[in-house]
């Protein structure tokens, strides 16, 4: 179950934090997400703090850090330093698209438009080619430049067609992005207020997303040979996977319903037995209990355990089996 209320965030901050200090080879992405979850429960003081201890030990992604930092700060009145920060960052170039989303999508939240558009416009060029495919990072930049261009009433450019082109969702770009949306929520009609809690709902998905970047909602999947080794020592878990094809399945068909209802960046995370029961153990709860699966994909999630889905059609298919994605899971 996600946490709801702030008390409820800083209690799965304190176990995040308690689980990175088990694991310090993922210490990392663990305290990102503590961090995070400190946010949420209003604790941002406590947030900062998690940001500067771990720019203090030389991180895999200091940039991303840094707009996560600049963004917290912000929030709870240290504009001059989020502002420094996110001139540096942008001085930085970085090449990983999510800074640039963080910092952008800082500056759109404060009101502060035209720089907004600018970060977009300037991670787009620096990071969209014609040689390399888009990507859910790559193609969120473009998504998150059309709404400020919208807001700004800025005509369509080549790249807010891309966007819509892109975009999945049952509503429009151009109508989820409508500054004049904002008055349908203040209007005394009920089917215009029925259409304007539509209209969000479809948004909900990438809202989410961002309330969890930079970690995936993540699938567990069971090699073939470690889902047999689970079922023989919890044969309780037998109602769990019927069969290993049929858990092949559903991990596909779960993840194409989470992208249908917006939801992006997602993953899939590979599980193992001797991994699964040392989690139990750390958690002292028994292997053999279902309520547990789920606990452990989120973990291993923020460990950065997880895999991006979906693959491009041409590489190889999440499930090992070798083939391309497009003649395996991807052509279901």
């Amino acid at each position: 179950m996600r946490p709801d209320t702030p008390a409820e965030h800083i209690a799965e901050a304190e176990r995040l934090i308690r689980t990175a200090t088990r694991y310090p080879e993922d210490q990392e992405p663990l305290l990102l997400q503590a961090a995070a979850h400190l946010e949420l429960g209003d604790a941002r003081d406590r947030a900062s703090a998690l940001y500067d201890q771990l720019l203090s030990e030389a991180p895999g992604n200091p940039q991303l850090i840094k707009a996560l930092q600049a963004a917290n700060l912000w929030e709870y009145g240290h504009e001059a330093e989020a502002r420094a920060l996110i001139s540096g960052i942008r001085a930085a170039s970085p090449k990983d698209p999510a800074p640039w989303e963080v910092i952008a999508e800082t500056l759109e939240t404060h009101d502060e438009l035209e720089a907004s558009h600018d970060c977009f416009t300037e991670a787009a060029s620096l990071l969209i080619t014609d040689d390399d495919p888009l990507t859910p990072a790559t193609t969120a930049l473009l998504t998150g430049r059309h709404r400020v261009r919208r807001l700004l009433a800025r005509p369509h450019d080549d790249w807010d067609m891309v966007a819509d082109t892109r975009h999945i969702g049952p509503i429009p770009l151009d109508e989820l992005h409508d500054p004049k949306r904002i008055w349908a929520l203040g209007s005394d009609d009920p089917a215009e207020l029925r259409a304007e809690i539509a209209r969000l709902r479809a948004e909900l998905g990438d809202r989410r997303a961002a309330l969890s970047r930079p970690f995936p909602v993540a699938i567990l999947h069971w090699p073939q040979r470690e889902l047999a080794e689970l079922l023989t020592s919890y044969p309780t878990l037998a109602a769990e996977y019927t069969s290993h094809e049929t858990h092949l399945a559903a991990i596909e068909a779960s993840l194409r319903a989470l992208a249908a209802s917006g939801t992006t960046n997602l993953g899939i995370v590979t599980a193992s037995v001797p991994s699964y029961e040392a989690f139990a153990a750390s958690e002292k709860t028994s292997p053999a209990s279902p309520s547990l699966l789920a606990e452990y994909a989120t973990t291993l999630a923020a460990r950065g355990k997880a895999t991006t889905w979906p693959p491009t059609p041409t590489a190889t298919c999440w499930c090992t089996s070798g083939k391309p994605y497009a003649e395996c899971h991807g052509d279901k």
